[in-house]
This record gives C-alpha cells, structure tokens and sequence, in this order.
C-alpha cells in the first residue's frame, strides 16, 4: 500500500510538473504574440507614395518575423507629417518602430535605439565642387554600397535661380548677401540634409545657419520643396543628393515644367558626407526588447535581399540593411551641437 501510495504521489507530481512546463512554455509563446507592430516612416518623398509602396512590407513582415519565433497580427504603418513628428512618435511609444535619417535619430536619442543603418548604391558623381554637378544629366549610380551621401544646394529657374547658377558655373564663390538675397525652401530642423547639414556648409563658408537668412520657407517633405522650386515660389532648395532623380518626373509631369529638371537646376553648394538613414526603435515601446531587436533586424536584412523587398526599400533609395552602432552617428551629434550653438548666439 505503501509502495501504491509513494507511486501515486510521484504520478501526481509529474503531472503537476509537466502541466507547469505546458503552461510556462503557452506563456512564452503567448509573449511572442504581437497584436499590432506600429511602423512609422518620415515624409522624405510623397507621404501617398510611401504609404502604397510599402503596402507590402506588412505581410513580408509578418512572414519573416515569423521565422524569429513573433506571431504578428496586424502591422500598421502611417507617415508622419514631418520628421520631428515621428521622433516624437518613437519618443513616447506610440510608434515602435521608425524610419528616420541620422539627424532625426540623434535628436531623440535618449528615447529611440538605432537598430540598422540603409545601404545606398554610391553616386558616380561625389564632387565636393557644385559645378561638377551641372553637366544636364542626370545622377548615376554604382554598384558599390555606400553608408553616406552629400548633401546639395540647388538654384532652381527663377531668375534669382539662374543669377546664382552662373555664377558657380563660371567658377566663381557666392557671396553671403547674394544667398541670403534668395528665397531657400528648407525642412524640418532634424533633417539632415534638407536643414543641418546645409547649415554646416553655411556655417563653414559664411560663418551663418539657415536661422540667419531673411527668406526662409520650410516645407513638409521634398516633393514639397521641389514643387515650390518648380513653381518659382523658391529660388533654392536643398535635399539629398539624388533628390532630382526622384523628382525628375514629377517636374514635368506634375510641376508643370517643360525643360528636364537636370538642365534647369543647377547645384550651387556641396555639404559634407552624411551618414545615411537609420531603423530605429522606441525604448518605450511594450514589444521591443533585446529578443525583438534582433529579430526585427534579421527580418528586414532578410527582406531587403528579396526582389519585392527591394522594390519597397528604394522609396528612400535604400539598396540594403547594416546592423547599426550608436557611434556611427557622432558626427551628427556634433552638428547637433553647433545648431544649438547657432541658435542660442553663443
């Protein structure tokens, strides 16, 4: 009886243990299970244009996440309606994953981890030298894999545009008060190259900012900034140095323009190198940790070397994935710094 008693105490405990690992092993399954994975991209092209190209990251997500071991419901992705906007998203969680250039991640650095920095085919044109840039062609790319771009200054086809072009294109400098005489349509102040790294290249040359030039519009994207160049409303736009690749149809097609975007800007000012843009995560957010890090990065690595995946990652011109270190990214800090030195006047 002894012997039938130790034997049913010991039945009772494997059964209790082994109910125990089953429901451990359902928790941590359960732990796996995104129901929703909010993405959140800056509007650096059309932000309608962004939202149907990447209409399929959701499912190619959902499939490669997957793969790690994460059960994802739902991905949402919106645009945001300026690139502080979506540092501010990641920032306080309410976005848990953002495509951000490397000015937009270091503002908000305290709240936001970069995860990978894009690969880019490089430019065959890398001249520090505006003029080399106004050959009327387009901007070739390689097959090389570069992790930063310059960032351009471009007169557009007003008049003032023309003045300033011919200027460079004779190879003489510009003088302060005759930029500072344009209209500039500039972005956001974390934006790289749509407003630090012109600064820097004020800075540099003239001793100025962005902040120190009379006739100032900021406009919410680049195809906002291009359709104000197209229209005259602006005199100069800077941007990334591809941007008239990305609008070169736009110009004629939707700007109005009858001349090639190539033959009727001109670029005027060259920035230094930029590091290019980052994935980023939020510290705030319920679902990244450690484990989803990893996974994340994996799964868009993964999707990046598909042929759909490329055709949604070169909405930015991306050709790739790399993981990310946070030190990649001092040379914007330092920008950082200089702005706010520019703005406080000291």
């Amino acid at each position: 009886l002894a012997i039938g008693l130790s034997s049913l105490a010991l039945l009772a405990g494997c059964s209790s243990n082994s109910g125990s690992d089953t429901n451990q092993s359902q928790s941590q399954n359960a732990s796996k299970t995104i129901e929703s994975l909010k993405i959140a991209f800056v509007p650096s092209r059309d932000p309608e244009t962004i939202v149907t190209t990447t209409e399929p990251l959701k499912e190619l997500l959902k499939k490669e996440l997957a793969k790690e071991g994460y059960d994802v419901k739902n991905v949402d992705i919106s645009v945001g309606t300026s690139f502080d906007a979506v540092g501010e998203a990641l920032a306080s969680g309410s976005a848990d994953i953002g495509f951000l250039p490397g000015g937009t991640y270091v503002l908000y650095d305290k709240e936001v981890d970069v995860l990978l920095t894009a690969t880019r085919d490089n430019l065959l044109k890398d001249s520090t030298n505006p003029k080399d840039w106004n050959d009327g062609k387009e901007t070739g790319r390689g097959t090389e894999q570069a992790t930063s771009y310059k960032g351009l200054i471009i007169a557009g086809p007003t008049e003032k545009g023309k003045e300033l072009a011919a200027k460079i294109n004779s190879g003489q400098e510009l003088t302060w008060d005759e930029l500072n005489s344009a209209k500039w349509g500039v972005l956001g102040t974390s934006s790289s190259s749509g407003y630090i790294y012109p600064t820097l290249w004020l800075q540099e040359k003239y001793g100025k900012g962005i902040s120190d030039l009379q006739n100032v519009v900021q406009s919410d994207s680049y195809a906002s900034s291009a359709a104000r160049l197209a229209s005259g409303q602006i005199d100069i736009m800077v941007g990334y140095a591809d941007v008239r690749n990305d609008y070169a149809k736009k110009w004629t097609s939707d700007y109005g323009r009858s001349e090639d975007i190539f033959k009727e800007t001109n670029v005027i000012g060259v920035t230094p190198d930029i590091y290019n843009d980052t994935i980023s995560v939020s510290k705030s957010s319920p679902i990244v940790d450690d484990a989803f890090k990893k996974a994340f990065a994996n799964a868009m690595m993964n999707i990046a070397k598909t042929d759909e995946g490329k055709e949604i990652i070169k909405i930015y011109s991306h050709k790739g994935y790399k993981k990310a270190n946070a030190s990649d990214y001092d040379k914007e800090r330092e920008a950082q710094k200089l702005l706010k030195k520019l703005k406080s006047g000291n």
